[in-house]
């Protein structure tokens, strides 16, 4: 598997090189649509890449934020423009991966409307809990639940949201009945974690890094195959014996479908090089980020994988969002 994406990496930097594969679209400024407000994860993933392409492409890179319906809108709008490779979005699996299997009134087909060209990160889920909860452990805190199960609520970022549906997965796995309080963002979920309103939340994992290092709330355990360089004092659910509680959400970068080859390995080639970069990478980290790349083939399969992985939570939670 090495070798081959390492000549599949070679023949998209040389693609990259090619003044024919350059010249489709280096008279054009780029843009980066992000489906989120400015300041959030979404947008700094988005500038810190952008500016790595500025130098690398030697063009014009903008980001342009689209918020609004949890990233669709942006999904929707991305899809539309030409397919030239001056326009790129940067989607996560909530759009790529929960949307199309909770809504039945997609504008946009996350397949057929777009090709991947490059992951740029995974981020981990977490299970935290505030301070009203005696547990200290995860252990601790599912004995907690079984000697008191009026205490099962969980808080997510949205219904219909990748730790919606990651909490259901975890009551699943560990035999007790999860109650799931959504929220509307993360803020708010987080708010009510601290305040005592709800005793567990779950999130990614940089999203709750902050309270956590505060000592507010405390993170439990997360959700990768591995821990994260963010909280290298978490443990993960498998290192503690649940190795069915995995799950991770993905970023990356995406372009209209049709968009020449050519052109989809241009941008690959300089988008791997962006997240080469060690001051990028150490940025990506400190937001909860494990930064990732390869080639678009390989992200495809990533997220085939993805949807074979949720729908079977998805169906069997009954939850559509239309």
């Amino acid at each position: 598997m090495a070798s081959a994406a390492t000549a599949a990496t070679v023949t998209a930097i040389a693609a990259f090189a090619a003044p024919g594969a350059r010249a489709q679209a280096s008279d054009k400024p780029i843009r980066i649509v992000v489906g989120y407000p400015g300041g959030g994860t979404s947008d700094l993933t988005a500038r810190l890449i952008a500016d790595k392409l500025r130098e690398s492409l030697k063009q014009t890179v903008v980001v342009e934020n689209k918020p609004g319906a949890g990233g669709r809108l942006a999904m929707d709008y991305a899809r539309t423009q030409p397919a030239d490779g001056t326009t790129l979005v940067l989607a996560n699996s909530a759009v790529m991966t929960i949307a199309p299997l909770v809504y039945s009134k997609l504008h946009y087909d996350a397949v057929r409307d777009f090709t991947p060209v490059a992951q740029t990160a995974n981020f981990q889920l977490a299970l935290a809990v505030g301070p009203g909860v005696p547990a200290k452990t995860l252990q601790e805190y599912v004995s907690w639940l079984r000697a008191s199960p009026q205490n099962n609520s969980f808080a997510s970022p949205a219904l219909g949201s990748l730790p919606h549906f990651f909490g259901l997965l975890f009551g699943k796995q560990l035999g007790v009945t999860m109650l799931h309080v959504p929220f509307n963002g993360s803020t708010p979920e987080i708010t009510a974690l601290v305040g005592g309103q709800v005793p567990a939340a779950i999130d990614t994992l940089g999203d709750l890094a902050e309270m956590h290092r505060s000592g507010k709330i405390r993170v439990l355990a997360s959700s990768g195959t591995q821990r994260s360089a963010a909280l290298p004092e978490v443990p993960t659910f498998g290192e503690l014996g649940h190795k069915d509680i995995e799950g991770l959400g993905r970023n990356g970068i995406f372009v209209p479908a049709g968009t020449p080859a050519p052109v989809v390995a241009r941008l690959n080639a300089a988008i791997v090089k962006a997240l080469q970069a060690p001051d990028l990478r150490e940025r990506f980290v400190k937001m909860g980020l494990d930064p990732q790349s390869g080639t678009p083939e390989q992200f495809a399969r990533l997220l085939a994988d993805d949807r074979a992985k949720w729908g079977p939570i998805v169906k069997a939670s009954g939850y559509t969002g239309d």
